[in-house]
């Protein structure tokens, strides 16, 4: 991956050499502002929901099923602090763990307040 602070200018039609080209404020207070994209933050996968009683929920044991409003095909939410940041699908990765596939990125994030 091409490091983000510079982005390749291929120059005229038909050069075969590309030179890297400063494009981002180099200042301090730039740099500061740049350094947040290295913190990390929790991203929620949620997959479905469902509404149980307490009753049900202390009945709750090992290899209990809990059945939830949604497919295996649904769709799947990704959020950050209960915001919305996006929409996927499940896939196996060739790894043969889960990931999501994304296939939708609103445009401002849905944390369902009006």
């Amino acid at each position: 991956m091409a490091n983000p602070e510079q982005i390749e200018d291929t120059g005229p039609e038909g050069a075969e050499e590309w030179v890297p080209v400063e494009r981002r404020d180099q200042s301090a207070a730039g740099k500061y502002r740049r350094s947040i994209f290295d913190v990390p933050v929790s991203v929620t996968v949620s997959i479905g929901h469902t509404r149980l009683s307490v009753a049900e929920i202390l009945e709750l044991r090992p290899e209990s099923v809990v059945p939830l409003l949604s497919k295996i095909d649904d769709p799947v939410d990704l959020a950050i602090d209960n915001k919305i940041i996006a929409r996927g699908e499940l896939v196996e990765t060739e790894e043969g763990t889960l990931g999501v596939k994304i296939t939708e990125i609103p445009e401002q994030a849905d944390d369902g307040s009006e």
